[in-house]
């Protein structure tokens, strides 16, 4: 599997014992106990769902932190280059773009 791209949290998922699968190129985290387990622990607590194979882009340059600024809706001064965030991603009228 080391062909694989793998998420940002993956060492998160290999450190709680996932089992990983090859997806859409990705090495993602398929389950960590049990079917059971988990769906019980979700239904009394939380749940991680690993979106970074999602969508993927790289914005480089000087003004690449006040563009995303302008169109994103998490402050990405706060983030360190080659990192990953969740975020939307905004219209020029403010509405979201999926």
């Amino acid at each position: 599997m080391s062909s694989l791209k793998r998420t940002p949290l993956y060492e998160f998922h290999a450190k709680h014992g996932a089992r990983f699968v090859p997806f859409a190129g990705w090495e993602m985290p398929i389950q960590y106990t049990s079917i059971l387990e988990e769906h019980r622990a979700v239904r009394l607590r939380a749940g991680l769902f690993d979106v970074s194979h999602m969508g993927e882009a790289t914005v480089t340059g000087p003004g690449a932190r006040p563009f995303l600024n302008y169109v994103m809706t998490n402050d990405f001064s706060k983030i360190k280059p080659g990192r990953a965030k969740y975020t939307l991603m905004c219209n020029p009228s403010g509405g979201a773009l999926e």
